[in-house]
């Protein structure tokens, strides 16, 4: 008895293998550490299959099924946050990243570049791409090329275009035919679901407030909840349908789960006309960028936080990180969950102690069981899911403020990371945060911001300002953006290999 207490308390082979103890930790203080995660972040659980599962009619293949997506999310998210924690001993817990799944599902599915099958395909090859450069040991090329205030840009584009996505699945901008005038609106609020969407909005933004643990799940799961009321009881499914809302049935909130998207991928991107050759590279270099960035970003910001951080700003076994991180973009792609990363959101269980790998063992854990009850979380209508888009996106656009070192006897004071009136820096910083939202694609805003700097140095004669890289890098979002010209006019760019 005296050992299973002991192995309870982080004292047996827990304690050896993570080693609580050095990194100033417990295993209950890690274990409640990782739940605090889990239920900061599980707003993945229902976000990510609505977003995949919003092209209802898409141009090319067959939509995705809810049950199919929820299960591959859950799976993805338990098995390699667990793997992150196992192999390298930190409190990174990984699910499928919120924009990367935008960019599968409307960048694209709903474009009619690409079915899903062919957009998952992409997304494991931009896997490969992540392992390989952990493995040669690229990234510090990558880093050194790309302009700090652009890396700002892609982030801060990518959260302005989930907060689009969240404003106008919910009705809260409504598009308007081209006859109007202007493109876009404000949704009706006469109507019960933009009632839902501002409650929803409302509730959740005064837990942020408070300050509230799992802010964005309750407010979810809230919302939710006064949908359903209103759609069962009040106006008898006219507001929301019968697929959503909608109680389900004491019987029917377990279902097996549905593991029929795995290995459902394929590569004929490359062969179709929609693409291309080098379309598809690009799309795979755009995902890429984004992963990569996105990933860097999230460990070391948490890394500071639990003191992984070292005095020269590196983090031990980050090679062993990014692998990791890497397989799983392959296995968000292998399993049509879209590609998985370190959510920003594991800061939440090392800001409540955690310290060690057990944080995302746990965290990771605790997405199994999630996987066999599919029907509940189908009840979540996308009104009650607009505040966490709109939040995430706020979390990503606040990458622009810097915290300047504190002075003697003063506060640290706040500054804007972009400096706007260099205009090499800052009109294609513009760019890329306004194309990204504007067209619906995080791969034009890239390219536009790319290209733009590119252009601007070399006019100004600033060639020690573009790094070799972005010179070729430049090229290649120069031909995406032509593909569509020379398919209509070279005969040999048909798109096909």
């Amino acid at each position: 008895m005296s050992t299973i207490a002991a192995t309870l308390r982080g004292e047996g082979w827990l304690e050896r293998y993570f080693g609580f103890a050095a990194r100033g930790t417990t295993f209950a203080q890690d274990t409640m550490a990782g739940a605090t995660t889990f239920v900061v972040m599980s707003y993945i659980i229902f976000v990510n299959p609505i977003i995949l599962t919003g092209v209802t009619h898409p141009p090319l293949g067959k939509p995705l099924v809810f049950g199919a997506v929820l299960t591959s999310t859950c799976l993805v998210a338990g098995v390699m946050s667990i793997l992150m924690g196992l192999t390298t001993n930190y409190a990174y817990a990984i699910a499928p990243g919120m924009g990367l799944n935008a960019v599968v599902a409307y960048g694209l599915v709903a474009s009619g570049k690409a079915s899903f099958p062919e957009a998952m395909g992409l997304v494991v090859l931009e896997g490969v791409a992540m392992v390989l450069l952990a493995v040669t040991g690229l990234r510090e090329l990558i880093f050194k090329a790309i302009p700090l205030e652009l890396k700002k840009a892609i982030a801060i584009g990518i959260g302005l275009f989930i907060a689009f996505i969240g404003l106008y699945n919910s009705g809260i901008i409504q598009s308007l035919p081209a006859s109007a005038g202007q493109p876009v609106t404000l949704g009706s609020f006469t109507t019960w679901p933009i009632f839902v969407t501002i409650f929803g909005i409302i509730f959740t933004f005064a837990l942020r407030a408070i300050r509230f643990r799992g802010d964005l799940i309750v407010g979810i799961v809230g919302t939710t909840v006064v949908a359903t009321i209103i759609n069962s009881s009040v106006v008898n499914h006219r507001a929301f349908g019968t697929a959503t809302a909608t109680w389900p049935g004491w019987h029917h909130f377990y279902a097996r789960p549905d593991f029929s998207l795995l290995g459902n991928i394929s590569l004929h991107s490359f062969s179709n006309t929609q693409l291309g050759v080098i379309a598809s590279l690009v799309w795979v270099f755009s995902l890429f960028l984004s992963d990569f960035f996105d990933f860097s970003g999230t460990a070391i910001g948490v890394g500071k936080q639990a003191g992984y951080v070292d005095q020269d700003g590196n983090i031990p076994k980050f090679k062993k990180a990014l692998v990791v991180d890497g397989a799983a973009a392959m296995a968000g792609g292998f399993a049509s969950s879209s590609s998985a990363t370190t959510f920003i959101e594991s800061g939440s269980g090392v800001a409540a102690g955690g310290r060690t790998g057990w944080v995302a063992v746990v965290a990771g854990l605790l997405f199994f069981p999630f996987m066999f009850i599919s029907p509940l979380i189908g009840m979540v209508p996308a009104q009650a899911t607009a505040a966490a888009l709109v939040v995430v996106g706020w979390l990503m656009i606040s990458t622009l403020t810097e915290m300047e070192g504190e002075a003697e006897g003063q506060a640290a004071s706040k500054l804007a990371g972009i400096d706007f009136h260099d205009l090499a820096i800052g009109l294609s910083a513009a760019l890329a945060i306004m194309v990204m939202p504007f067209t619906y694609s995080i791969t034009n805003g890239i390219g536009f911001g790319f290209i733009t700097y590119t252009v601007i140095c070399a006019a100004r004669r600033e060639w020690k300002r573009i790094h070799p890289f972005m010179w070729v890098v430049t090229g290649a979002f120069v031909l995406y953006f032509l593909v569509p010209l020379l398919q209509q006019h070279v005969s040999w760019f048909g798109g096909h290999i």
